[in-house]
C-alpha cells in the first residue's frame, strides 16, 4: 500500500485526484499507476485500470489470477467491474468513497454472488493516510 500512496502523490503532483494502484503477484510488484484522466483527456485513466492493464501486458495474460490489486481508494463501480473481469484473487484498499464506493460502502460488485467470479476484500489499510491525500487534495482545490 506504500507504494500506491507514493503513486497517489504522484497524481496529485500532476494535478490529479490523489488516487494510486498497484498489482502484485506474490512477492513481486507487476504494476503501478495513478490516476492520469485530466492528463490523458480519458474518463477510463482511473489508477486502478492503469495498473491491471499494465499488469496484464507485463504477464502477457489478460487472466490475472494469483494477483492482488492494491488501491488508495475504493474503487468505483468501473473499476470493481474491472477487479471481477480481470479475475484478481484479492483487492486490498485504503479510504472508502460513501460517494462512489463499489467495494461495500454503497455496493459492492466485487463479491456480488451473481457475478462469475467474487475477490476477496481487505478494506482500511493506511486509510487515514490515503483519505489525508485525498481531502487535502480537495482542500487545495477549493481554496
Amino acid at each position: 500500500m506504500e507504494v500506491a500512496l507514493t503513486e497517489a502523490r504522484a497524481a496529485a503532483d500532476a494535478g490529479e485526484v490523489p488516487v494510486g494502484a498497484v498489482v502484485v503477484l506474490g512477492d513481486a510488484l507487476v504494476a503501478a499507476a495513478h490516476n492520469r484522466r485530466e492528463t490523458d483527456r480519458d474518463p477510463l485513466a482511473h489508477a486502478e485500470l492503469l495498473a491491471l492493464r499494465a499488469a496484464a501486458a507485463h504477464l502477457g495474460r489478460w487472466r490475472l489470477s494469483g494477483c492482488t490489486l492494491y488501491v488508495t481508494l475504493e474503487p468505483c463501480p468501473m473499476c470493481a467491474g474491472a477487479v471481477v473481469n480481470a479475475r484478481l484473487d484479492a483487492l486490498v484498499f485504503g479510504a472508502a468513497d460513501p460517494r462512489a464506493g463499489a467495494a461495500g460502502t454503497i455496493m459492492d460488485i466485487v463479491r456480488d454472488r451473481r457475478l462469475n467470479h467474487r475477490a476477496e476484500v481487505v478494506s482500511g489499510v493506511l486509510a487515514a493516510e490515503a483519505a489525508a491525500l485525498l481531502s487535502g487534495f480537495f482542500a487545495g482545490r477549493r481554496a
